[in-house]
């Protein structure tokens, strides 16, 4: 495992906000040299931080307005292979395990209401499955993010070895 500092987690917020910025772009914006971002970026690649480059598609928009998350309680010895059955579904776009009452938590989406209750009937026959738990999603009004959780664990660590922080990137001091 690595560690993350200031300088990766101000990269990661950049390729964030750009993922089609270039190498050299970003040396520019961050005030070091193109071979230490592309040190930095291969070195977060090859400890499996950073997992690659993808659109980020907003469903309702590409006509899937409806999404659910779906708990499954399971037999637990079938684990594997209910996650097999479920990667065959075509509406499963994610599904985690998880402690508590449901063993996974699949997350759906489809163009209708009848969609997502057609996935959720072929879930319920899937040899294993024991009970399922569908609740719809309304709205998304804090979606999926990592930068805020960065930001916080690397802010008292350096910018790099012997790279000043650049003026316009310190971020703004806080009273925690």
């Amino acid at each position: 495992m690595i560690s993350i500092d200031r300088l990766d987690a101000e990269l990661l917020r950049r390729l964030h906000g750009n993922a089609r910025a270039g190498v050299a772009e970003l040396a520019g914006l961050l005030g070091i040299s193109r071979n230490t971002v592309l040190g930095r970026l291969q070195r977060l690649e090859t400890a499996g931080i950073l997992k690659g480059f993808r659109p980020v598609m907003d469903l309702e928009a590409a006509g899937i307005p409806v999404q659910a998350f779906i708990g499954l309680e399971l037999d637990q010895r079938k684990l594997s292979s209910v996650v097999e059955a479920l990667s065959r579904i075509p509406e499963v776009l994610e599904v985690t395990t998880q402690a508590g009452r449901e063993d996974l938590m699949v997350r759906v989406a489809s163009t209708t209401l009848q969609g997502v209750q057609s996935a959720a009937a072929r879930m319920v026959d899937i040899p294993g499955v024991r009970h399922t738990n569908t609740t719809l999603t309304v709205s998304t009004p804090l979606p999926y993010r990592v930068q805020p959780l960065l930001d916080h664990l690397t802010r008292d660590s350096g910018w790099g070895r012997s790279t000043p922080l650049p003026v316009e990137s310190h971020p703004p001091k806080r009273f925690d």
